[in-house]
């Protein structure tokens, strides 16, 4: 450094370079899918798109009643651009089967982030934070009935939430007025499959408020129980 600069710098009048934050413009109100597939396509919101070969968007039903909704992409969703589509996708697969779904029929599944975290590590709050009004949009066009929370990532931001994972799949939970129901991810039950028992039950108290919600009120409907 010479004297001239160091004096300028000494007066604080040299510049000073600072890095510019990702841009986080705001989702337009009225982004159809085309929009918002594009919008996560071209996605720089945080720093996790250094890392992507591409972004995952989702993938099923556009009008689908069920909304499974995981914590992001692995190594092979980032490779083909699908959530769950490795072993914890299988499983997945498995799951909606004993419900009678399909991943294509009346079910959507999408993630909190769209782009894959380095190791597979899971999301920090600020990269769910950063990608959430995505996921945001898409609950609003899907319109679902019931929203199953895939793991702790996605319960604590869909619903704001630090609980337990434990804790939280006892509890009825709303996404505003969607029912939300929390259970594990599948990859921890591929780790832990004496779980697997206690997340069927979770998807079978999903399933009996989906079956409420679309059977007709009868004359006692709004009698209190005896």
């Amino acid at each position: 450094m010479n004297f001239k600069e160091a004096h300028w710098r000494e007066l604080g009048l040299w510049p000073h370079w600072v890095a510019r934050a990702p841009t986080r413009e705001p989702i337009p109100a009225g982004a159809d899918w085309a929009v918002l597939r594009q919008l996560v396509k071209d996605c720089q919101r945080c720093p996790l798109h250094q890392g992507r070969r591409q972004t995952v968007f989702g993938v099923g039903d556009e009008r689908a009643r069920w909304l499974f909704v995981g914590e992001g992409p692995g190594a092979e969703e980032d490779q083909r651009g699908e959530p769950f589509v490795g072993s914890a996708g299988r499983l997945l697969d498995q799951m909606l089967l004993g419900l009678g779904l399909k991943r294509d029929q009346d079910v959507y599944i999408a993630n909190v982030v769209k782009c894959r975290p380095p190791q597979n590590r899971t999301p920090t709050d600020a990269e769910c934070n950063a990608c959430l009004p995505y996921l945001h949009r898409q609950i609003v066009m899907i319109q679902p009935k019931i929203i199953v929370a895939l793991g702790k990532v996605a319960a604590h931001a869909l619903l704001k939430t630090s609980g337990t994972l434990g804790a939280l799949r006892l509890h009825q939970h709303f996404y505003g007025d969607i029912p939300l129901v929390v259970t594990w991810h599948p990859a921890y039950l591929l780790r832990t499959p004496s779980d697997k028992a206690r997340a069927w039950e979770d998807l079978c108290r999903a399933r009996q408020i989906m079956v409420s919600q679309c059977t007709p009120r009868g004359d006692n409907a709004d009698k209190a129980p005896a």
